[in-house]
C-alpha cells in the first residue's frame, strides 16, 4: 500500500499589482495635497444679533521719482508731513497709511517717511505692483 504524501500548502501573495495601486495612490495624495491651502483654519464664528463698524481713516501718502510728497494727491511738504498727518488723525482710534513710493526713491526717504509714522503710531501699509 502506498500512501501519497500531500503536497504542503504554501500560501502566496501576488504583489506585481501593488506597485501600480502604491504609485496611485501617492500621485492622488501628491495632487491633492497641492489643492489644499494649509494656512486655512476653519471655526465658526459666533453670531450676533447687531454689528458694530469701525470706522477707519485710511489715507495715501505719494512719493513720486522727484521727491515730491503728496498726501491724498494734495501736494505738501516734507517737512510739513509730520503736522499734516497729526491734524488728519486727530481723535481717530485705528490710523492706516498706504504708502505709494516710486522705485527709484532711495531707502533713506522711505524710511523718513516710516519713521513719522512709527513716530505718530500709524499703521503703514506699503502699494506694490503684483
Amino acid at each position: 500500500m502506498k500512501i501519497r504524501r500531500k503536497k504542503a500548502f504554501v500560501p502566496k501573495v501576488f504583489t506585481e499589482s501593488l506597485n501600480d495601486i502604491m504609485f496611485f495612490l501617492m500621485l492622488f495624495f501628491l495632487i491633492i495635497s497641492t489643492m489644499v491651502n494649509p494656512n486655512v483654519i476653519k471655526m465658526m464664528l459666533p453670531k450676533a444679533s447687531a454689528a458694530q463698524q469701525m470706522q477707519k481713516k485710511q489715507t495715501t501718502i505719494a512719493v513720486n521719482a522727484d521727491k515730491e510728497y503728496f498726501i491724498d494727491r494734495q501736494p505738501i511738504a516734507k517737512d510739513q508731513l509730520e503736522t499734516q498727518l497729526q491734524t488728519i488723525f486727530a481723535g481717530v482710534e485705528e490710523k492706516t497709511v498706504i504708502l505709494q513710493v516710486d522705485q527709484s526713491i532711495s531707502v533713506q526717504d522711505l524710511v523718513d517717511v516710516l519713521a513719522i509714522g512709527a513716530k505718530l503710531d500709524i499703521k503703514m501699509v506699503m502699494a506694490v505692483k503684483k
